[in-house]
């Protein structure tokens, strides 16, 4: 596409002349007869370079360069005045308004065309710059986005999930059913805790707890869905599928019961006896996002996870109980022993239960 020049003179037999010579070098032109048309065309069409007289009626050339100049749009725009005055005096007073060059009546038309060349090209890097700068601006607005969404969905999802979704991969979280493992864990003693200890000591012990949750979760790649005070529930395998679900959430039991026996022990030195049980169940489960316009929440509905809770309150403290499915699953790698059928709340049949001792690899 040709470079566009405006051509400003109020001698029409000039800026005939000039255009004419411009568009056998291939340019695209356009002329105006003063300069309060010329803003208007400038601001209406646009343009990459001006070529303007400075004597004219209704707006010299200088105060069109200053008008110019106080655009955003036009700042940086490139200007050549030309006139018969006298070339030194005009020359500093179109650089303190903004003239980028100036040329002398009679004119050099090899030196004009020289000049333009010149300054189009300077015009042209200032354009790819600007594209570049704009583009770059778009990226950090997108990557400020993605991390402010990477922030929001990392209350939900270890790093890898949500890194994912925020990628692009928003229809992970759609309404669906998928097999998962549901860790719940819940505190023994945390009950009677609350009522002997100091507020001050009840959220001490509850940052401790869920900071070495927090970083244990996200170690083995589970799903936070939620905190209720001491009881929290994590699952596998969903909103991405993982590699032996099972085996992961009994690894990551161990290394929680094993993260939080220090935790534990400092509390009973002080006569609080708070530990924690942790119950695992397998099976199909419907997951999606709930909730209401101010607060969202993706969660696991059905028998499993209720189950998880109620295999949870079955446990004592420093226990692992689990389901049969989640047993069968794991019992290659991992010792267990059958602690019987147990009934449940909301469960019409026993519920055959395993206690998780220690893995064998």
């Amino acid at each position: 596409m040709a470079e566009r020049i405006l051509v400003v003179d109020d001698q029409r037999t000039n800026a005939e002349m000039v255009s004419g010579l411009l568009r056998n070098l291939g340019y695209e032109v356009e002329v105006a007869l003063d300069a309060v048309s010329a803003l208007d065309i400038v601001r209406s069409k646009g343009t990459d370079l001006v070529i303007s007289d400075i004597l004219m009626p209704r707006m010299d050339g200088y105060e069109f360069v200053r008008q110019l100049r106080a655009s955003p749009a036009t700042t940086l725009l490139p200007v050549i005045l030309v006139t018969s005055a006298d070339p030194q005096t005009e020359r500093v007073k179109g650089i303190e308004v903004g003239a980028d060059d100036f040329i002398a009546k009679p004119v050099n038309w090899a030196e004009l065309f020289g000049r333009v060349k010149r300054l189009l090209h300077v015009k042209a890097l200032q354009d790819e710059i600007r594209e570049l700068n704009a583009r770059l601006e778009e990226r950090v607005r997108d990557q400020v986005a993605q991390l402010e969404r990477l922030s929001r969905m990392k209350r939900f999802f270890s790093r890898a999930v949500a890194e994912a979704i925020v990628a692009g991969g928003e229809e992970l979280l759609e309404p669906h059913r998928r097999e998962i493992t549901a860790v719940f864990l819940d505190l023994r003693g945390f009950t009677a805790f609350t009522d002997r200890a100091d507020p001050d000591e009840v959220m001490e012990l509850l940052r401790a707890y869920h900071a070495t949750l927090g970083r244990t979760v996200d170690d083995y790649g589970g799903t936070l869905e939620h905190f209720a005070g001491d009881g929290v529930m994590i699952f596998f395998n969903d909103p991405i599928e993982v590699d032996n679900p099972a085996e992961r959430s009994i690894r990551m039991a161990l290394a929680l019961q094993e993260a939080y026996r220090p935790i534990s022990d400092a509390w009973a030195k002080l006569g609080h006896e708070v530990g924690l049980g942790i119950g695992i169940a397998q099976g199909d489960t419907t997951l999606g996002v709930i909730g209401f316009e101010q607060r969202w929440e993706y969660a696991a509905i059905g028998n499993v996870p209720n189950l998880a809770a109620r295999l949870c309150g079955a446990a004592h403290s420093g226990e692992i109980i689990l389901d049969a499915q989640t047993e069968q699953d794991i019992v290659g790698i991992a010792e267990t022993e059958f602690v019987g059928a147990l009934t449940l709340r909301g469960f019409q049949q026993p519920v055959p239960a395993f206690r998780l001792k220690c893995m064998r690899r």
